[in-house]
């Protein structure tokens, strides 16, 4: 990596701990700049604006994010062929990765643009749109290989079941910041991980309301 592009990825995991910290409007340039160690020309350099800062946080996140759930998920396709054996495994991956961090999670970058969305021009809006609902889709696709193999017992709509991950998780990071409890994350997907293995037992099916 080049001098340019470290100082950009200095900038940009700068900015991401602050805004996770605070928010994106509680989170200035001027402090982003001094943090780096750099003059405002320096920073105008890499990131023509607030918003062109917002939208290559946003990528940047996004991507790490990818990258982690694709290795999890690899992972469980590589130790099962079992399609629900193989996404329990997952969960149960994930939730030990979750369950290592020694602060808890972070937070989640796209919840923060969510919440102050008016602050952000249309391309950033959109990226976390299309984020949302690629791993959306992602998962249903996983529940329509277990769903093939195991019908449902409940009449459930799988694309409901399948942005519960997303739910599930977001949701418990919310819940472990404010209640300052670490592990409320792990517990919450582990008990995720349950749901999904009643929902998919084998016994008796109820005729599922998925296509």
């Amino acid at each position: 990596m080049g001098k340019g592009e470290a100082t950009r990825e200095r900038i940009l995991e700068i900015a991401e701990t602050a805004v996770l910290a605070k928010g994106f409007a509680a989170t200035s340039i001027d402090e982003v700049i001094a943090e780096a160690g750099l003059t405002k020309s320096g920073f105008f350099y890499h990131f023509r604006d607030k918003n062109t800062l917002a939208r290559e946080m946003l990528r940047r996140y996004v991507e790490t994010n990818d990258r982690l759930f694709d290795e999890i998920f690899r992972r469980g396709r590589e130790l099962s062929d079992d399609p629900l054996q193989s996404f329990l495994i997952s969960l149960k991956l994930l939730a030990e990765i979750m369950g290592d961090l020694p602060n808890g999670h972070p937070g989640c970058l796209i919840a923060s643009i969510c919440y102050q969305e008016r602050l952000f021009d249309r391309e950033v809006r959109d990226l976390t749109r299309q984020s949302v609902r690629s791993w959306n889709a992602h998962f249903r696709a996983i529940l329509d290989g277990i769903a093939a193999v195991y019908p449902p017992r409940e009449a459930i709509e799988l694309d409901d079941l399948a942005e519960m991950v997303s739910c599930v998780v977001d949701g418990a990071i919310i819940m472990s910041k404010t209640l300052n409890d670490p592990k409320r994350l792990e517990r919450q997907i582990l008990l995720f991980r349950s749901c999904v293995k009643l929902v998919f037992a084998a016994g008796p099916a109820k005729p599922s309301t998925s296509p």
